[in-house]
């Protein structure tokens, strides 16, 4: 995945409570492990109107004129500013492939469900905490100012505010470290292979008959 330092864009406001992984991508899209193509179907049964199926060209959709990510001044927002407790549900790593496919890069909410928070991290997406009092307050700047946009920097743990309030949030220094350096769990590891590789060589001669 591709390393993340800091991240300038567009907010969305969702102004809800407890948006779950059915909501963030229906179970009818989950017909694919391939990591592609997930992107036109996130919030797939807020954003259209009439039902949809993988492979299904969003072209040939309806969209819910009503819905926030369908009006035009979101058209390409990256950052997503919302409420408690998102990405409850189950533990499926599509919802954060399709926020990341649709374009997001940073997600801004008052709290996350734990596995969900750990997947986007695994995915090059910044699930970021702030307080109830900032995230009501965002959400009141975004509605009133069309093109408002935030800076988030990673490295600092800070996002900025274009009225240059700095609101600093917290992250695992090792869950930092690997969005820093695009890794995964998998990729950490392997920045250890040849100690890997050295320890076996030691386990097969001093134990042989493991």
């Amino acid at each position: 995945m591709n390393p993340f330092v800091q991240h300038a864009g567009l907010v969305v406001p969702l102004e809800r409570d407890n948006i779950d992984t059915d909501a963030i991508i229906p179970k009818q899209f989950m017909k694919s492990i391939a990591r592609t193509g997930f992107g036109p179907y996130v919030f797939d049964e807020w954003r259209y109107l009439d039902e949809g199926h993988y492979g299904k060209p969003p072209e040939e959709r309806t969209l819910n004129p009503e819905f926030v990510l369908n009006e035009a001044r979101y058209a390409d927002a990256s950052i997503l500013l919302s409420g408690k407790n998102f990405g409850c549900g189950s533990s499926r790593e599509h919802a954060p492939w399709s926020l990341y496919q649709y374009g997001f890069r940073v997600l801004i909410a008052v709290g996350f469900a734990d596995i969900f928070f750990n997947n986007c991290c695994k995915n090059g997406l910044l699930p970021v905490v702030l307080e109830e009092l900032q995230v009501e307050k965002l959400q009141r700047h975004v509605a009133a100012t069309p093109g408002y946009r935030l800076v988030v920097d990673l490295e600092q743990c800070i996002v900025t505010t274009p009225e240059g309030e700095h609101l600093p949030f917290g992250i695992s220094s090792t869950l930092r470290k690997n969005l820093l350096e695009g890794i995964d769990e998998v990729g950490a590891t392997l920045l250890h292979a040849s100690e890997i590789k050295a320890f076996e060589q030691s386990r097969i001669k001093d134990r042989p008959w493991l």
